[in-house]
């Protein structure tokens, strides 16, 4: 774990940033020898780069393995080894020009298959699109017209609701019930001949009784004249 991480320092520090910050002198001085001599550096580095990531995977278990890597970087970057002009000039460099023109048309015909690829796949997914789109409009049509569908119902059902006949008012009333709205003044009348002919009962009773108080007076002369 340790070697790792000293391994990974080394490679960022001495190995990224550092040829990083001479190449840029290189550029801004013009010097076409400096230039020439970073610019083998970064094609090496490239190439340790890509070997790094699978070796990483299958030879870590090797014994002292990252601190090979760290001694290969010292080696490219060294002014005294020049590991990297070494490695382009005797190995890059020559692979490289024996196999430029079958490098350029493999990368020109994966441009055009890339190019044809994409606009292949760009078309089924616009289809893809197309085809949802259009059954997400369906589908929200058909939900639109059962929605007003059953507006319409429920619309004419109010309609129906409110062209419906009023309740029936109470029937007027009969003769039973007039005949007792009026009977009143009828119950009043029998009472007030009732009451006459009490009335007329009682004078008469009282006529009766003075009558008979006058016989028995009259056989009583003191009577009648005290009393009577």
């Amino acid at each position: 774990m340790v070697a790792w991480i000293i391994s990974r320092l080394v490679v960022l520090i001495f190995g990224t940033l550092y040829p990083a910050y001479y190449s840029y002198k290189a550029v801004k001085s013009k010097d076409i020898k400096e230039y020439v001599k970073w610019m083998m550096y970064w094609i090496i580095f490239a190439l340790f780069t890509t070997a790094e990531t699978f070796t990483d995977i299958f030879l870590c278990w090797f014994p002292f393995y990252y601190e090979l890597k760290i001694a290969f970087v010292a080696w490219l970057l060294s002014p005294y080894t020049k590991g990297s002009s070494l490695l382009y000039r005797k190995f890059v460099h020559p692979t490289l020009s024996s196999k430029e023109k079958e490098i350029d048309d493999c990368l020109v015909q994966a441009k055009d298959r890339s190019y044809d690829a994409l606009v292949h796949f760009g078309k089924r997914g616009l289809n893809v699109a197309a085809t949802a789109a259009v059954m997400a409009a369906s589908k929200g049509q058909g939900a639109l017209s059962e929605r007003l569908r059953s507006f319409s119902m429920q619309d004419l059902s109010t309609i129906r609701g409110d062209g419906a006949p009023a309740p029936s008012s109470p029937p007027p009333p009969g003769p039973g019930r007039a005949s007792g709205k009026h009977g009143q003044p009828k119950m009043s009348r029998s009472a007030s001949e009732s009451a006459g002919s009490s009335g007329y009962s009682f004078l008469s009773l009282r006529w009766l009784l003075g009558t008979r108080i006058e016989k028995r007076c009259s056989h009583f002369p003191a009577c009648s004249t005290h009393v009577c």
